[in-house]
């Protein structure tokens, strides 16, 4: 029998980011920083720009901007199954850039039916581009550290959405002359980031996996696309990480909708901080997501979901929320501990990572369609968050939204069980039963 000899490991091989796409996990990282730079600033904006009747639709617009991403989030893994990652990278990244300006033109007339049809198209964008990568990801990375290379990606992917994003509207707002003007100066620099982000991965990842098929040669376009679909209805377990992955981050989004008004006017913090707050939030989650990658590698996927992702985020939020009720409004150190408390939240999110590795790994035979619907699922909690919040703070105000998630969060605790199966946990897995990516 001929021996083949294989490259030796790099560093970056160790640590879940094979040298292939390494350069993509950088790309992930600036064009998330350009797309998250409005995230905690566009409602106030938007209210501003639709002086009148058009201020009351605003979230409804961010709603409908929410469902894009996640009719595109489930497009992203059918579509790089079909046609490859890299050209659907390209395409998020076309859709993002031409109605990025659509959208800043249109806050210029004060159309709200402009606004909403602009915003709601480049919501197709940011994640063809991201979740496009992801299932790169999985498409090249061993089983084994396949749990890491997704808390890397996340690192990348809320590094940019929302903590460095905010951390540049921080400098680049006041820079920009302050007020409505510097936010829609920043906006028009975060394009430059966009482009800059797609570039690096344009030109530095060559990895061939990415160009070519990644579905069966036998399978018709209808069938690729429709198969994540089909996958959810055949397989309960499927649906169940479906439903935890959609709850996960849903919170972090309904509160970018409700929190710049209370950090910043309501407790007297202003905007500025507000901003510097979000940065530190998330600063934690990046530094934790591949932790928690790791972490549930050894210890088992699925436990670390259960207690870190679900019940510690749940526990994070409340303190998020009541913390800064609890302090004296607008005072140095009460401004800190809500920093920190906030803090909590941020980190413990990162004990959803292994979901990413969950997914694919329960319907081994069929991880692009498995992706699909993780991908949908990342995707659909911006919508689900914003969605909680349009229908639950009319009649329950903000206390009300924020008791919402929570019971979300003790929903997913329940489907957890569903997923605390043999392939879905790498402390009992049988490596020979599931095929390498």
């Amino acid at each position: 029998m001929s021996s083949t000899t294989n490259p030796p490991e790099s560093r970056f091989d160790r640590m879940g980011m094979p040298h292939s796409i390494r350069w993509g996990f950088l790309g992930v990282l600036v064009f998330m920083t350009g797309n998250g730079t409005a995230s905690n600033f566009i409602a106030p904006h938007m209210q501003h720009a639709l002086s009148g009747s058009g201020a009351d639709l605003v979230p409804t617009i961010i709603a409908m901007y929410s469902l894009a991403v996640l009719i595109a989030s489930y497009l992203s893994g059918a579509l790089a199954d079909l046609f490859g990652p890299r050209r659907v990278m390209l395409w998020g990244f076309l859709i993002w850039a031409v109605f990025q300006v659509a959208f800043l033109l249109a806050l210029r007339t004060g159309s709200t039916a402009l606004v909403f049809a602009t915003y709601f198209l480049r919501g197709f964008g940011f994640p063809l581009f991201a979740f496009a990568f992801l299932v790169w990801i999985n498409a090249v990375v061993p089983r084994e550290r396949n749990g890491t290379a997704v808390g890397w990606f996340y690192v990348m992917f809320t590094g940019g959405l929302p903590t460095l994003g905010s951390l540049f509207a921080a400098g680049s707002i006041p820079l920009f002359g302050g007020g409505a003007l510097g936010e829609t100066l920043t906006m028009w620099a975060s394009i430059g980031l966009v482009t800059l982000g797609f570039l690096i991965v344009w030109f530095g990842v060559r990895d061939p996996s990415g160009s070519r098929r990644l579905a069966p040669p036998d399978e018709s376009a209808g069938e690729v696309l429709s198969s994540g679909l089909r996958l959810t209805w055949r397989e309960p377990r499927v649906l169940m990480g479906f439903l935890v992955r959609l709850i996960n981050t849903a919170p972090e989004f309904g509160m970018f909708v409700i929190m710049p008004t209370v950090i910043a006017q309501n407790l007297g913090w202003g905007q500025s901080r507000w901003l510097l707050m979000t940065t530190c939030i998330y600063a934690g989650n990046i530094l934790l997501n591949a932790v928690f990658g790791a972490i549930g590698d050894r210890w088992g996927w699925v436990r670390t979901v259960r207690w870190f992702g679900v019940v510690g985020s749940a526990l994070g939020l409340l303190a998020w929320w009541y913390i800064p009720h609890l302090v004296p409004a607008g005072s140095d150190w009460g401004y800190v501990v809500s920093v920190i408390s906030g803090m909590v939240f941020g980190i413990l999110l990162a004990g959803f990572v292994p979901l990413g590795a969950i997914l694919p790994a329960l319907t081994p035979d069929h991880k692009g369609a498995a992706m699909a619907m993780y991908t949908t699922a990342a995707g659909g909690a911006t919508f689900l968050g914003t969605a909680v919040v349009a229908i639950v703070q009319p009649w329950a105000g903000n206390v009300g939204v924020v008791w919402a998630f929570v019971a979300l969060y003790g929903a997913s605790f329940v489907m957890t069980w569903w997923l605390d199966i043999e392939h879905a946990d790498q402390t009992q897995a049988a490596p020979a039963q599931s095929p390498a990516y």
